[in-house]
């Protein structure tokens, strides 16, 4: 008799922002096929990092443990592939499991993946064009070039994957994208899209950085003045004034990561449209989401990194006809710790005792959980590598989020020497949704930085992290 636990395809794009898919609202494009995992199952609107940066939250949702416990904390700290991961457990009870596409958790035989059935990995970022790819060889990995665009190549796998599954099994795959990550290369089908079109600007590309941390004037990662040509296909005008150069550089920039997007969105739909034709739909959970967000010109930036909004949130949607009412939404704060208990309990299994997250399978059902999370905890540990931002850690609640920047590598592999001022962040998110006015310094606001602070450090305490020394009540 086969078994009747539900299968999973999970699919998770690099750097896809949430206010890039058209079912969270997007004024700048359309992705219909993301649109029906949406419309036929659950959006998640509010789906949290705990660190924002590849590497980590890979790592995060794997194992359902924040990055201080797991020893990933930046891009130059590899997870150790014996560490305890739920894909290992679903495994272990009889699941069949894959994973094809971007791994980005360190290469050599003690980071390559472990825990699947079947794999192939892209060695780093990978290529968009005929990439390498690498493949499982006996006891050892071999690489070998594959030839096309990798985001067919990746779903063409995955697609392999499901024809030639055992039937009698239940299925976990993770079809990871590379897409849309820097720098961004459109196949030939989309690369005419948007040719004669403006997309909308977001409404803070022209920010000052003014009234707030050093932190945000300190980041290199302006449009224009820190792009690269390798961006943006072309020299670039540095002669132009600032803001007319952001002005020029976005409509660039926008258009290739729009572009790749569609071509995720494309290749999304032929995932779905085999599990229909297969009969396999009603029966199979579909994960659609990013390893974190990005700035999509928002502050004048591209990347990720700090703790703002549009960097911090996740795109999370998922479709499961057995289990979630279709055209549900949520508004609870979800992590990324927490999907490896919530895959555990939907395939009947137990989370591990050390995993961090909860499962928020009650909320698929529509139901309250009346001691779920109000606030978050996020850490960047990678201080000035890469675009220059400091390592910070910080509390979200439903309404405030304070950042503390404490500035300073601590000797974190990974990070850049310099050392500066600490300095606070505190955003009103009903008052200022964009994050525009620190209020941190405001003497009529005290007693609620203090009351926040407090609270930072309870859930530093509560997760077993340390606050930085200079970090006093």
């Amino acid at each position: 008799m086969s078994d009747q636990r539900p299968n999973f395809l999970f699919i998770m794009s690099d750097d896809h922002a949430a206010h890039a898919m058209s079912c969270y609202g997007s004024r700048i494009n359309q992705t219909p096929n993301l649109d029906r995992i949406a419309d036929e199952g659950m959006r998640f609107d509010n789906c949290f990092c705990t660190n924002s940066i590849c590497t980590p939250s890979r790592a995060a949702i794997l194992t359902g443990t924040y990055n201080h416990i797991n020893g990933v904390t930046t891009l130059s700290t590899p997870m150790n592939n014996t560490l305890p991961t739920f894909v290992k457990d679903l495994r272990a009870s009889g699941y069949h499991t894959g994973i094809f596409g971007k791994w980005h958790l360190g290469q050599g035989a003690a980071h390559e993946p472990s825990g699947f059935d079947e794999w192939a990995a892209l060695p780093g970022q990978g290529l968009y064009h005929n990439p390498t790819f690498i493949f499982p060889d006996g006891d050892g990995s071999r690489r070998e070039s594959v030839h096309g665009y990798v985001t067919d190549i990746i779903t063409d796998m995955s697609l392999d994957f499901l024809r030639a599954r055992d039937a009698e099994k239940p299925f976990f795959l993770m079809c990871h994208h590379k897409a849309p990550h820097r720098h961004w290369e459109p196949d030939e089908k989309h690369a005419g899209m948007y040719l004669n079109e403006d997309i909308p600007e977001p409404d803070t590309l022209y920010d000052e950085y003014a009234n707030r941390a050093a932190a945000a004037e300190a980041a290199e990662m302006r449009l224009g003045t820190h792009s690269q040509p390798l961006d943006l296909k072309t020299e670039i005008p540095r002669d132009l004034p600032e803001m007319q150069l952001r002005k020029w550089a976005y409509q660039r920039y926008i258009k290739d990561y729009l572009r790749v997007v569609a071509s995720i969105d494309d290749n999304v739909g032929r995932l779905l449209d085999y599990l229909d034709e297969a009969g396999l739909a009603d029966n199979t959970v579909v994960v659609y989401t990013s390893d974190q967000g990005f700035f999509l010109g928002d502050h004048g930036w591209y990347d990720k990194r700090f703790m703002y909004e549009e960097s911090l949130r996740m795109p999370y949607i998922m479709r499961f006809p057995r289990g979630i009412a279709a055209g549900s939404v949520n508004d609870d704060m979800v992590l990324n710790v927490d999907f490896a208990p919530t895959y555990l309990e939907l395939a009947g299994l137990l989370p591990q005792a050390q995993m961090q997250g909860r499962s928020f399978t009650p909320l698929l059902r529509g139901e309250t959980i009346s001691d779920w999370r109000e606030a978050m905890y996020y850490r960047y540990w990678m201080h000035r590598t890469h675009h220059n931002v400091y390592a910070h850690y910080g509390i979200r609640t439903r309404r405030h989020k304070l950042i503390y920047y404490y500035a300073d590598p601590l000797e974190t592999a990974g990070s850049l020497a310099g050392t500066f001022s600490p300095e606070w962040e505190l955003f009103d998110l009903e008052a200022d949704p964009y994050e525009l006015n620190n209020i941190a310094r405001d003497p009529a606001n005290a007693e609620l930085v203090a009351a926040l602070k407090a609270d930072l450090h309870q859930l530093q305490a509560d997760v077993g992290d340390e606050r930085y020394r200079l970090d006093v009540d």
